[in-house]
């Protein structure tokens, strides 16, 4: 993700991006009022459009209508990705295509998001410009025709296509189910809001947050590493495809294997944690109460294949959830005690919840 920090409207900084859609967001909170509300859509909304002004360089309104059903639709599709339909579809693809079921959801849905953003991509190409690139898109573009001659670079239109797909979806459902994850743990524990709040205040203020402030705020990071750990938003991780065949701790692995990583198995190991079936941020604080980052910490995997968009998601759960503590405090609603319970799909959701965001 490194790629996208200066493109977007204005070239404004990836920071910049998630500032002005935090914003946006609080905006979003505001009109309801302080009454009860499912934050899911507001949330969801906010962080599609920072993938949107990096990707194809603007954003959308909440409540335009056709980008509501592109979002219903993406949602749709990850969620049905984790069924066994699915699984099936991975496994035997040449028989599953043509029979019925909700792996042709999953088909049709990824064909609408990939014919929007061929048109997007088309649009680029019309006022494009090597020289200035202003997204993602156009700068695929521009590596599209640095190597053109080169057959074995795969940078070509389809590709691009694809390549923006999976970054629209991948990046939007996961840090929208890690933002929702969070506010739930604010509204269930009042205390480590109320620490999260105290922190930002000390070192922040009202001032927009960077990410050079988080190295100060050692709870603060803590926090967010441990909403992270605890949601296990991707249990068992991508499945992967052993390339050659390979030998990995002792046993033989055939070329053509498919292998799944249980990462519950880390981040949920009695082992490695104090007390792993309880959310605690004191998982990843020392003893001076400085934050230090845990090795057996795979919350986006690990190696070659881990997930590349680590670096937007800490900033977006950073400074999306800082400029809304500076902003609201959050309670459940009046009478209601928050369920930590999870619906699986292919990410790890919490179940609906409603929630009061009251105005500081």
């Amino acid at each position: 993700m490194s790629h996208l920090k200066n493109f977007g409207e204005g070239r404004k900084t990836l920071e910049e991006h998630i500032q002005r859609e935090s914003y946006f967001l609080c905006g979003a909170f505001k009109e309801e009022q302080g009454g009860p509300f499912n934050p899911l859509v507001k949330i969801n909304n906010a962080v599609a459009n920072v993938i949107g002004s990096l990707v194809f360089g603007h954003r959308y309104e909440y409540d335009n209508v056709d980008f509501q059903k592109r979002l219903q639709m993406s949602a749709e599709s990850v969620f049905l990705t984790g069924s066994v339909w699915n699984q099936l579809y991975d496994a035997y693809p040449g028989v599953m295509k043509w029979l019925p079921g909700p792996h042709q959801t999953i088909i049709s849905n990824y064909q609408k998001l990939a014919n929007f953003l061929e048109e997007k991509v088309e649009q680029h190409r019309q006022d494009w410009d090597s020289n200035n690139p202003r997204d993602y898109i156009d700068a695929y573009l521009a590596e599209t025709e640095k190597r053109k001659n080169d057959t074995e670079a795969g940078f070509t239109i389809d590709s691009l296509v694809w390549c923006t797909v999976d970054l629209f979806e991948g990046g939007t459902e996961t840090t929208t189910n890690t933002l929702r994850w969070a506010l739930l743990y604010m509204i269930k524990y009042p205390d480590i809001q109320e620490m999260v709040r105290a922190e930002i205040d000390q070192v922040i203020g009202s001032r927009p947050p960077t990410m050079s402030d988080r190295a100060n705020m050692h709870y603060t990071n803590a926090f967010f590493h441990e909403v992270l750990r605890k949601a296990n938003l991707v249990p068992l991780n991508m499945a992967r495809t052993a390339r050659k065949d390979t030998t990995l701790g002792g046993y033989f692995i055939p070329k053509g294997t498919v292998m799944i990583t249980n990462l519950t198995s880390v981040l949920y190991d009695k082992h490695e944690w104090e007390t792993p079936d309880t959310f605690n941020p004191g998982h990843f604080l020392d003893s001076e109460g400085k934050f230090c980052r845990r090795n057996a910490f795979f919350a986006f995997s690990a190696g070659k294949r881990q997930c590349p968009g680590e670096h937007l998601a800490h900033m977006e759960l950073f400074i999306f959830l800082t400029i809304l503590l500076q902003t609201f405090s959050f309670s459940p609603p009046p009478g209601e005690e928050p369920s930590l319970e999870s619906q699986v799909g292919f990410t790890q959701a919490p179940l609906p919840y409603k929630l009061c965001a009251h105005p500081r």
